[in-house]
C-alpha cells in the first residue's frame, strides 16, 4: 500500500513541476516581444528579450533536473539501488559506524554525481551564453573540492553524533537529535561570516568613506549594529549582483557584491541596504529560523516513528537488516523521500517569503527614498536578467521575492 501512495506522491510531484515550468516558459514567451508598459521607459526591448530567453533557459533545464531527480530517487527505492548499497556496505564492514557513514556518503556522493552535468551547463553554457559566468573552469573545480572538504569537516561528526543518538539515547533520539541540530545551525551562523565563507571570496572593508558614513547613519537610525561593512569579490565568479546581511548575533556583517556597488548610485545602495535591514527589523530571520527548527522537530518525530515500521522500508523496495541496526537506512530513505511528501508545502514557505519582502520594502521606504529603491531594483532586474512578466501560477508556487511589477507597484504607493 505504502509503495502505491509512494509512487501517486511522485508522480503528482513531478506532473505538477512539469506543468508548473511548462506554463512559465510559455507565458515568459509569449510576452517576449513587449516591454511592459511601466517598464518601457526604463527597460529596452532588448534587455528584456534577454531575461525571457535566460528565463525559458533555466526553466528548460530545471525541468530536466526534476526527470532526472526522479529517476535516480526510482534507481534507489523500486529499483534496488538502495538495498545494493545496503548489503554491499554490510558486506564490506560489518554492522557500525563506518557501514551507517558510508551508506549515507555513497547515496550523496551518487545524487552529486547526477547532479554535475546539470551544474555545469548550467554555470558554462547557459550563465556562460548569457554573459553572466566569469569563473574558470579551474575555479569552479577549486570550489567543488573546498565545497566537499568543508562539508566533510562539518558534516561527518554531525552525522556521527546523530547515528551514535539513534543507537544510544532509546526512543527519544529523535528530540535529543533535533537539540544537537539546532546546535549546528546556530554554529554555522557565527563561523559562516568569518571562517568558511573567507573560503571561496575575498571581504575587504568598505573604502569608500562618504558611502560608509551614509551606511552607518542608516543602520545607526535603524539600531542595527555589526561587526563591519565589506565588499566581496563576487565578480570573480558572476556578473550578477546582490547585498546581504549574515551571521548570527555578534558576529553579524554586511556584505555587499563589488557588482552592485559598480552599478548603482550611493542612494541606490541605501535603499537597498535598507531593504535588507528591514528583514533584521521586523525579525524575518528569527521567524525563519523557528520555522525551520520547528518543523525539524515534527520531521525527526516522525522519523523515530517511520524507523520502527517494516512498511516503511518494504514500501520503498529495501529489506530491513535483520539482527542489526537500521538507523542509517531510515536516514537515508527517509531524505531521500521527504521532499515527494512536502514539495505541495513550497507555495506556503513562498508566500511567507513574500510577505516579508513586501515588509521590507515597505520599511525601506519609510527609512529611505521609495524612489531610489525602485530604481535599483529596475537596475538589478535588468543586469540580472530576472523576467518582467512570471506565469502567475508558477510565481506563486516558486518565487521567494514578488513579481516586479507587484512589488514596484507597492514601492510606488509609499512614494
Amino acid at each position: 500500500m505504502f509503495t502505491i501512495v509512494f509512487l501517486a506522491a511522485l508522480v503528482l510531484m513531478v506532473l505538477t513541476k512539469l506543468w508548473l515550468a511548462a506554463r512559465q516558459v510559455r507565458h515568459v514567451a509569449q510576452h517576449r516581444n513587449a516591454v511592459p508598459a511601466r517598464f518601457a521607459d526604463t527597460i529596452s526591448l532588448a534587455s528584456h528579450q534577454k531575461a525571457a530567453d535566460y528565463t525559458i533557459a533555466r526553466t528548460r533545464l530545471s525541468m530536466l533536473e526534476v526527470l532526472a531527480g526522479a529517476a535516480v530517487l526510482i534507481g534507489f527505492t523500486m529499483l534496488g539501488g538502495l538495498q545494493w548499497l545496503n548489503q554491499a556496505w554490510l558486506e564490506t564492514f560489518g554492522p557500525g559506524y563506518a557501514y551507517g557513514v558510508a551508506l549515507v556518503a555513497s547515496v550523496a556522493v551518487i545524487g552529486g554525481l547526477v547532479d554535475l552535468p546539470f551544474s555545469l551547463y548550467g554555470q558554462f553554457g547557459i550563465e556562460e551564453r548569457f554573459g553572466f559566468n566569469k569563473m574558470t573552469f579551474r575555479l569552479w573545480l577549486a570550489d567543488m573540492v573546498k565545497m566537499l572538504l568543508v562539508a566533510s569537516v562539518l558534516g561527518l561528526p554531525l552525522l556521527l553524533a546523530v547515528l551514535w543518538l539513534m543507537e544510544r539515547a532509546g526512543s527519544l533520539w529523535w528530540l535529543w537529535t533535533w537539540l544537537v541540530w539546532m546546535g549546528f545551525n546556530l554554529f554555522l551562523l557565527v563561523v559562516f561570516p568569518t571562517f568558511i565563507a573567507p573560503l571561496f571570496n575575498k571581504f575587504e572593508p568598505l573604502t569608500d568613506e562618504s558611502l560608509r558614513q551614509r551606511i552607518e547613519a542608516l543602520m545607526q537610525r535603524c539600531g542595527f549594529a555589526s561587526k563591519g561593512l565589506f565588499v566581496m569579490d563576487g565578480s570573480k565568479r558572476s556578473a550578477h549582483g546582490n547585498a546581504y546581511f549574515t551571521g548570527f548575533g555578534a558576529a553579524k556583517r554586511i556584505v555587499f557584491f563589488d557588482t552592485l556597488l559598480a552599478r548603482l548610485s550611493g542612494d541606490e545602495i541605501e535603499a537597498v541596504l535598507a531593504h535588507e535591514l528591514g528583514h533584521f527589523k521586523r525579525r524575518h530571520v528569527a521567524k525563519r529560523i523557528a520555522v525551520t527548527f520547528a518543523l525539524s522537530l515534527v520531521f525527526l518525530a516522525l522519523l523515530g516513528w517511520l524507523a520502527t515500521r517494516t512498511w516503511f522500508y518494504t514500501g520503498l523496495g529495501v529489506a530491513p537488516n535483520l539482527g542489526v541496526s537500521n538507523h542509517a537506512l531510515a536516514l537515508v530513505l527517509f531524505f531521500l523521500t521527504l521532499p515527494v511528501f512536502t514539495f505541495l508545502l513550497g507555495p506556503l514557505s513562498s508566500q511567507s517569503s513574500r510577505r516579508h519582502e513586501f515588509e521590507a520594502d515597505a520599511f525601506a521606504a519609510d527609512q529611505t527614498n521609495a524612489g531610489h529603491l525602485v530604481s535599483a531594483l529596475v537596475k538589478l532586474y535588468k543586469d540580472n536578467a530576472s523576467t518582467l512578466t512570471p506565469d502567475p501560477l508558477y510565481s506563486a508556487f516558486y518565487y521567494s521575492h514578488p513579481p516586479a511589477a507587484q512589488r514596484i507597484d507597492r514601492l510606488l504607493a509609499h512614494a
